[in-house]
């Protein structure tokens, strides 16, 4: 098991390397060229800054049974299909049960904004 955390947004990285050391995992922070992390316990790999980039090498890397942190729907949709275990950096857990409302929900909310509205 390993924890692989979307670190472009996550505020909480300290947090995740401290419980990654104290259970003796592997940890791997994705971010861009952009953000500066630095950890004295895991490994920080810098990517590329393009669209998605991160959301890319998070999903690529993953496998079954790891932990992933992402604030991203998209990415855990995909990692779920890997049987990955996917928390947000507050620590709600994406499920089978409840992914595809949140992705709906996020459809909807992209359709009103590009009509103009708010959400």
């Amino acid at each position: 098991m390993r924890i692989i955390v979307d670190g472009d947004a996550c505020p909480g990285i300290s947090i995740i390397k401290s419980i990654a050391q104290k259970y003796k995992l592997e940890l791997i922070v994705f971010c861009d060229i952009h953000h500066f992390i630095s950890l004295d316990y895991g490994e920080v790999k810098v990517v590329d800054s393009g669209f998605q980039s991160v959301d890319m090498y998070v999903v690529n890397t993953c496998k079954s049974n790891d932990v992933v942190i992402s604030q991203d729907y998209g990415v855990a949709a995909i990692c779920l299909g890997k049987k990955a275990h996917i928390l947000n950096p507050k620590g709600y857990l994406y499920t089978e049960e409840n992914i595809d409302r949140m992705l709906e929900e996020r459809h909807i909310s992209q359709k009103i904004r590009r009509a103009g509205g708010r959400t």
